[in-house]
């Protein structure tokens, strides 16, 4: 998605980069950068509120529920991978046995 207006930080790398920001997991420099392209761009800054307010919506629905320690490591590894640029196999996390491709499904 894009604006279609010129941006110090253009609109992809801000979209691509939204859940990191909007969990504080950036340098400060970065979110500067994304504040300031907020302030210009409408487009990115009404998808930033949507993914806030659903974020907001899903801890307050969700938040109380206990994440067992192996569905969160299986799951932050999946991450990592993911972050890496790995190819990740299509798993079911929440299944035991989960080191084995699920079965396709008709």
């Amino acid at each position: 998605m894009s604006c279609g207006e010129p941006h110090e930080t253009d609109c992809s790398e801000v979209l691509d980069h939204l859940y990191e920001f909007l969990d504080h997991e950036m340098p400060d420099s970065d979110c500067t950068k994304f504040e300031v392209h907020f302030e210009e761009c409408s487009p990115c800054l009404e998808k930033y509120g949507l993914e806030q307010a659903v974020k907001k919506l899903v801890k307050r629905c969700c938040g109380q529920d206990d994440v067992p320690s192996d569905l969160r490591s299986k799951v932050m590894g999946r991450i990592e991978l993911i972050r890496s640029g790995q190819v990740v196999p299509e798993q079911d996390v929440t299944s035991p046995g989960t080191d084995r491709p699920t079965a396709a499904k008709e």
